[in-house]
């Protein structure tokens, strides 16, 4: 089978994507911003062929190479695939055009814009926020009146926690509405704010079937953790989605959600809320997860989850089963001011009390410019690790957040 896919080089786990692709059997064919002479060894032997695109966001380009490479001799393209949020519209609006099989304009359109996507779930009998479509700031002012502060408003195609404003009175939905140029050409979605517990639900596909489902949990809620300088927030994937009471309602929303968006074969990844009022829907999206959550789940599960997503594509069908062996989760640790990092404190500490539980490590070396709080969980140093027992690891991820700190300068 022929499978293009979309930006194999970036971000740097892209390539576990033509690895695995490689590895399973097809041809892989990159599309990629990078000029081919950037390419490394092994890159160039898992792709049979690479072309080079100014944008891969740009629909026209794209599908001018995606015709390009149909007409070659002997290719026969039955996959387009594309892993980050910002290629999935483009990638779903040439699919279609070209005649290859894969999400189709509708289910992604419903997973990149919120009020959409909520309508349809609404529709669905999904329990939701309150949600809107705003264009103006009349439009943000009636809905806060009717639903209540707080609010949150973010861009309507926006990832996570990206962009988003917490109001919490007329004042801050004031500097909410500027910000996002509501009333000058900018559009938003606005929610009433939900009280809870956060995590995410993220599967693979297979014709709408879940075939492999995660659940992780995020400590503090992603809103909080993109805020505050001094927390050192975490997310873990848990191994008791087969085992612990409460997990079954969340599966079952999560399917309700596939079908109902019209998910065929797909990574998802699907935010949740649980809280006074139950369990709710958040967002999701028909991609993997950011932050690289697949490598935990790898961990956690021994296997090879990259291989699972490509036998999928390629094939229709899993090859593994999760081992549920194991709970893995990531700290992420802030530098105490913005600059350059300076040093770091309490690594020897970490290193003895959990050295054979740390799975990996990032710590930017001295001299290295710090990148913002709001650039998320590996925008600075970071620490992954694992463990059999679930509430241990999070009492190692508590210490490690306590005890190492990232001096800047």
């Amino acid at each position: 089978m022929d499978v293009i896919l979309v930006e194999p080089c970036f971000p740097s786990n892209q390539r576990e994507f033509a690895r695995a692709l490689h590895a399973v059997g097809a041809r892989v064919i990159g599309i990629g911003e990078r000029p081919k002479s950037a390419l490394d060894e092994a890159m160039r032997h898992w792709l049979s062929h690479y072309e080079q695109v100014g944008n891969v966001c740009d629909e026209r380009e794209m599908e001018r190479v995606v015709r390009m490479v149909q007409s070659l001799p002997g290719v026969r393209v039955e996959r387009l695939e594309a892993t980050v949020e910002a290629h999935v519209m483009t990638a779903a609006r040439v699919r279609e055009r070209c005649g290859i099989p894969g999400t189709r304009v509708r289910t992604a359109f419903l997973c990149r814009d919120k009020p959409a996507m909520k309508e349809a779930l609404r529709a669905a009998g999904i329990a939701c926020a309150q949600s809107a479509g705003v264009a103006s700031p009349d439009e943000a002012r009636a809905f806060a009146a009717r639903v209540g502060f707080p609010v949150i408003l973010k861009p309507r195609d926006a990832a996570g926690a990206s962009g988003a404003h917490k109001a919490t009175d007329p004042a801050s939905l004031e500097e909410a509405i500027a910000a996002l140029r509501l009333g000058r050409g900018g559009s938003a979605a606005i929610e009433e704010f939900i009280e809870g517990h956060e995590g995410f639900y993220d599967t693979i596909t297979i014709g709408g079937r879940v075939v492999h489902e995660f659940v992780c949990h995020y400590y503090p809620n992603v809103l909080d953790a993109m805020r505050h300088r001094w927390i050192s927030p975490q997310f873990i994937a848990t191994n008791r989605i087969d085992t612990a009471p409460g997990y079954d309602e969340l599966k079952q929303m999560g399917r309700a959600v596939v079908a109902a968006l019209g998910i065929e074969t797909s990574a998802t990844h699907m935010e949740w809320f649980f809280g006074p009022r139950g369990l709710k829907f958040s967002e999701i999206g028909c991609r993997p997860p950011g932050v690289r959550a697949w490598d935990l789940y790898c961990v956690g599960n021994d296997m090879d989850l990259y291989v699972e997503w490509a036998m999928a594509v390629v094939h229709g069908r899993p090859s593994q089963r999760p081992s549920r062996r194991l709970a893995a989760g990531l700290v992420a640790l802030r530098p105490d001011r913005d600059g350059v990092i300076s040093h770091y404190e309490g690594l020897g500490a970490v290193e003895r009390a959990f050295g054979p539980w740390i799975v990996d490590m990032h710590l930017p070396p001295p001299g290295t410019p710090t990148q913002p709080v709001e650039a998320g969980y590996m925008a600075n140093a970071w620490i992954r690790m694992k463990h059999p027992d679930y509430d241990e690891l999070r009492r190692m991820l508590d210490a490690v957040g306590r005890t190492v700190r990232v001096r800047a300068r």
